[in-house]
């Protein structure tokens, strides 16, 4: 693989490279990187990763290989202390909770003390903690040259390192960030580069589609009330007209948001169109974007804050109002509920073309590496999402004995997945082999209402047995806790949905079952999968076989990895859908797996974990059952 991505940095070419688990990608693509004497961007899928390469890979290889390489690592700006918003915050002193207050003046106190300005060096103070929207700048409210604390700038000085070093870390937001600022004109915040690597770039087709579209939140309308409250309270409190057009807008932006009683949720333009909550208050966000930007616009020669305000004004009610009148008819428009934001987004139905026009415009070598990129070794899928015409595509197997070390188990009369009985089922042919197994088990939901159903009934059948294995639930903190949880009690069992598919790494014994409930396919109501579909089936093509199932195959392929990680892992991969071997398309998933040996027997699932690790199972070899044709 090491010597695939030399060739491909000598020859400015792509080259799409899957390595399994334990393969040691990571080194494979740092040597000829720091060997190759040009500039690099090392692009990651987490800002995690991006610490860990910083850290720990980009030292070790560099010294290993003596070369004198400078690294830089670059996190987006609301990674870092914003002197002038943090300022205007503590003198404000007016925020949502006592918290708030008092995480604020430890936040003071690290940008006193603090070289980096980076916020993941603040113990102190959660990294998900709301007050850090007021300490820290967005591209629209940066004053940039203008700030009064410019010289002293975190964001700045960590754009100089990189601009100077020879190898960049970033993760995939910022670098798509970037390339979508450059399209606009605006200076570029990561340096030209000889070479581009995207480690984890099974991410990146979302990740594109993200930053290729375009996005307006509530959110961003609260931030701008906000900013032009303290700006005026700076530069114009004089003009009390200023701060009560802020105070409508503020308002606007939060009935806006509830105008939807759900939670969570995605809902396409036809859910919409006879939503007059929704209609009623979109126009009055446009009404009352326009009443501030008309009161900033005569402030805004006071100062540079009010300046910046009354662009941002003007920026947004030109954003929501393409919205609402759906110009561009390449893109799907939706919405987007969270919890206390609103999100209309506007997302290209394919980044293919977008994305191949950023390929030919830059003459570099552009590697692409994940340990899921394909459906039985084809990368069709992934190189037609992403553009990559032409790209050389080459794939090597994990080095671990997944024959000896790991054994598929599908087990038996399971219900259909798509019927109410399904969870239940799952929890329960689960159990025997939770207790077999002493905990120690991954329990992954493809959806949070299946995620918390599946807690409940494990809750339940765990006191009725008498079992006290620790149960860990996703959301009840940080994944970074939960998993230095569950690695330290050694025999939990941990629920979870999305967020413990992939990135997580768990070695040993605390971890030898990884139970998946259902074929991870994303929901058919989704905006933009539905749109794409619509557009694929009206081409005559099959978007199931060409896009739901590629995609179902690479998600389900990073939740399987999460069992065996090195030479002495053991454990059993538990798949709980029937259609694996019911319909035809199951072979071609499980052709996709790790070879591992295959059972549908219970008491064999549950004894692998009685025989020692020398001793390799006696269970079917790993392939497709025969598909039972559906009545």
């Amino acid at each position: 693989m090491a010597e695939a991505v030399a060739e491909a940095i000598a020859a400015n070419t792509v080259l799409v490279a899957e390595a399994g688990t334990g393969t040691g990608k990571t080194f494979a693509y740092l040597v000829p990187a720091l060997l190759s004497g040009g500039k690099v961007i090392i692009s990651t899928g987490t800002k995690t990763l991006q610490d860990q390469l910083f850290d720990r890979d980009i030292p070790t290889v560099r010294d290993a290989l003596k070369v004198p390489v400078t690294v830089a690592l670059l996190k987006g700006r609301a990674n870092y202390v914003c002197h002038y918003h943090l300022e205007r915050a503590l003198q404000d002193g007016r925020l949502p909770t006592r918290d708030d207050a008092r995480y604020l003046n430890q936040i003071a106190r690290f940008a006193r003390r603090t070289t980096t300005g980076d916020k993941a060096d603040c113990s102190t103070v959660p990294d998900n903690a709301g007050i850090w929207s007021y300490a820290t700048s967005t591209r629209e409210n940066c004053l940039g040259s203008q700030c009064p604390h410019y010289d002293g700038c975190f964001v700045m000085e960590a754009r100089r390192q990189a601009l100077a070093a020879d190898v960049v870390v970033v993760n995939h937001h910022l670098f798509f960030a970037d390339l979508v600022l450059r399209d606009e004109g605006v200076a570029e915040l990561l340096p030209a580069c000889n070479t581009v690597i995207f480690d984890e770039a099974h991410q990146l087709p979302e990740t594109a589609s993200l930053f290729f579209g375009e996005s307006v939140s509530t959110s961003q309308l609260i931030e701008l009330a906000r900013n032009t409250r303290l700006e005026a309270a700076a530069a114009a409190r004089d003009y009390a007209p200023l701060p009560e057009a802020a105070q409508a807008l503020d308002r606007a932006a939060r009935d806006l948001r509830l105008a939807f009683e759900e939670d969570t949720g995605r809902l396409p333009m036809r859910a919409l169109e006879d939503h007059e909550a929704f209609e009623s208050g979109l126009g009055a966000v446009l009404a009352r974007l326009d009443e501030l930007a008309g009161e900033l616009k005569g402030q805004a020669e006071r100062s540079e804050g009010l300046a910046r305000c009354w662009q941002r004004s003007l920026s947004l009610a030109e954003q929501t109002e393409r919205w609402r009148s759906g110009v561009d008819g390449d893109r799907v428009r939706w919405v987007e509920l969270f919890s206390h934001s609103l999100h209309l987004n506007s997302t290209p139905l394919s980044i293919a073309e977008i994305f191949h026009r950023q390929l030919e415009e830059h003459a570099r070598a552009w590697i692409f590496t994940s340990a899921t990129l394909s459906v039985s070794r084809d990368f069709g899928h992934y190189c037609g999402e992403m553009g990559l015409v032409g790209a050389r595509t080459a794939s090597w197997d994990s080095p671990f004995d997944f024959a000896s070390q790991a054994l598929l188990y599908i087990p038996e009369r399971l219900p259909d997945p798509n019927t109410r009985e399904h969870t239940v089922a799952v929890v329960e042919s689960a159990l025997p082999l939770i207790e077999a197994a002493d905990g120690g088990a991954f329990m992954l939901f493809t959806s949070l209402r299946a995620m918390r159903e599946g807690c409940e009934v494990l809750q339940r059948a765990l006191a009725e047995r008498g079992l006290d294995y620790p149960l860990l639930v996703q959301g009840e903190g940080s994944r970074s806790e939960m998993l230095v949880r569950f690695r330290d009690l050694g025999n939990a069992v941990l629920v979870g949905s999305h967020s413990f598919w992939e990135g997580v790494d768990v070695r040993g014994p605390a971890l030898s079952l990884v139970v998946i409930d259902k074929l991870p396919f994303a929901p058919p109501d989704d905006p933009v999968l539905a749109a794409r579909i619509e557009r694929m089936n009206r081409e005559g093509r099959s978007a199931f076989l060409e896009y739901q199932l590629p995609e179902a195959v690479i998600t389900l392929k990073q939740g399987a990895g999460r069992l065996i990680r090195d030479e002495t892992d053991r454990g059993v991969l538990m798949m709980c859908d029937p259609r694996l071997v019911s319909r035809g398309y199951g072979k071609r998933i499980l052709s996709s797996l790790p070879p591992m040996k295959f059972t549908r027997s219970a008491e064999e699932a549950a004894s692998f974990f009685s025989r020692q690790a020398t001793t390799r199972p006696t269970a079917t070899p790993a392939k497709a059952p025969p598909a039972t044709r559906r009545r």
